[in-house]
């Protein structure tokens, strides 16, 4: 019978092991090989991996493959992509090649402004609290000076402060609505310690402004913390060639090219279409994102969030034919770091970097929205081609293999087969059942 485990954080890692073993699993021995088995053989490379997280056993791992030939501002890139689903890095890689020898991708940075936010209530007149704010306004850049000292000499630091009242939406609720550059760093940290002193200026004037009332000087903080929306730091990509340029499966380029902009169009009004149309865009962003040591959840917030910016949750990809010309772009929200966090930590992040040719934060942006686009494009063009399964299904066909437990000779049969074939799991059961019958 499981029981509860108490101090489960102060066991040793051989201790935890053997507990959750013991616990939850119904053959403890081979749950411990497996969990070993995964172990870095360095020790010290696993010490730091044990160090990223708390009550860590061992190590999960994910492919970490190269999509090569992305040409981005005239720059050859290779990028590194970690990723467990089939036909993603195949897809972003054919989508590079298909654009490599037309002028490649082209990228603008729009913005770098990132936020955070001091939520707080505040109970009394609305224009003693408009006055006492520009009176103190400066007071919070001062105040924070012994933590913004450093990103200011790298060119960053707060940008704005502003007094946001919300009391429409909650009763007595304003905010500190503030903005920073964070330069390289994705700068999640230094933006939450601002924010934190910039609540503890806040209360401190408040209690002793002369002006307020005791009831209006006792203001309480509710949260300081950053946003992971963040619509001003933002980064475009785009592609296009001349329409005669873009014969494609049997069509004409004008016909293609219809084709894709009606596809992004329909992502554009229909919500069902458009979450299944950005997930496959997030596919090709997560991957780089997570191969190079950032966060991809907070990536996916904010992006989804701007996909939803105009009310109604809508393609993050746009197309349109002019002058003889099919245009292809994106346009998102993407807060990176190429120093601090894992960059300078995990060795595969390290390699990752140096493999795309160490960027800085805004090289990084955009090398990743083109990831994001090059994916969108190569699943549309499959879309309204030959239908997305024919790829996906032939890139999926070694794990339905391994799950059925084909050797090594099996499988080299059975890839043969299934190149002109369609790859279902009924087709593959009994092509591999027709192989061992022999």
């Amino acid at each position: 019978m499981r029981t509860p485990v108490e101090g489960f954080s102060k066991l040793t890692k051989e201790e935890k092991i053997n507990w959750i073993a013991t616990q939850y699993t119904s053959n403890p021995e081979v749950a411990k090989s497996v969990l070993k088995r995964y172990w870095n053989t360095n020790s010290y490379v696993q010490k730091v991996h044990d160090e990223f997280i708390e009550n860590t056993i061992s190590n999960y791992y994910l492919p970490f493959a190269i999509a090569p030939n992305f040409l981005i501002n005239d720059t050859l890139y290779a990028l590194p992509m970690a990723i467990e689903e089939s036909s993603v890095v195949a897809a972003a890689s054919k989508a590079a090649k298909f654009w490599l020898n037309k002028g490649g991708f082209k990228t603008t940075i729009v913005g770098t402004e990132k936020v955070g936010q001091v939520h707080f209530m505040y109970k009394g007149d609305k224009e003693k609290l408009e006055r006492f704010f520009k009176t103190h306004k400066n007071a919070f850049f001062d105040d924070a000076k012994t933590i913004t000292q450093s990103m200011e000499k790298r060119g960053g630091g707060i940008s704005s402060v502003r007094l946001i009242d919300k009391t429409d939406s909650i009763e007595n609720y304003y905010q500190l609505h503030c903005t920073f550059q964070t330069m390289d760093a994705m700068g999640a940290n230094f933006i939450n310690s601002c924010l934190e002193q910039f609540a503890k200026t806040l209360k401190q004037k408040a209690a002793v402004y002369d002006r307020f009332s005791s009831q209006e000087g006792s203001i309480e903080i509710v949260m300081s913390i950053l946003s992971n929306y963040v619509p001003n730091c933002v980064v475009r990509a785009e592609v296009s060639c001349p329409l005669n340029n873009l014969d494609e499966a049997g069509l004409s380029g004008i016909d293609f090219a219809k084709k894709m902009v009606q596809a992004v169009n329909i992502a554009k009004i229909e919500p069902y279409r458009a979450v299944t149309h950005n997930k496959g865009i997030m596919n090709g962003i997560d991957a780089v994102v997570l191969a190079t040591g950032n966060d991809f959840r907070a990536v996916e917030a904010g992006v989804h969030a701007y996909a939803a910016k105009d009310g109604r949750y809508s393609s993050l990809t746009h197309a349109v034919i002019e002058n003889g010309e099919f245009r292809f772009w994106i346009e998102l929200p993407l807060a990176l770091g190429t120093v601090g966090g894992l960059t300078s930590l995990h060795p595969m992040v390290k390699l990752a970097l140096e493999i795309l040719q160490k960027p800085t934060a805004e090289e990084l942006m955009q090398i990743v929205a083109v990831a994001g686009l090059a994916q969108n494009f190569a699943a549309l063009r499959s879309l309204v081609t030959t239908g997305i399964q024919k790829g996906h299904m032939k890139m999926h066909l070694l794990n339905m293999l391994n799950q059925l437990g084909a050797t090594e000779e099996e499988k080299e049969r059975l890839v043969d087969y299934f190149k002109d074939t369609v790859v279902t799991n009924a087709s593959v059961k009994e092509a591999l059942k027709k192989i061992k019958a022999d």
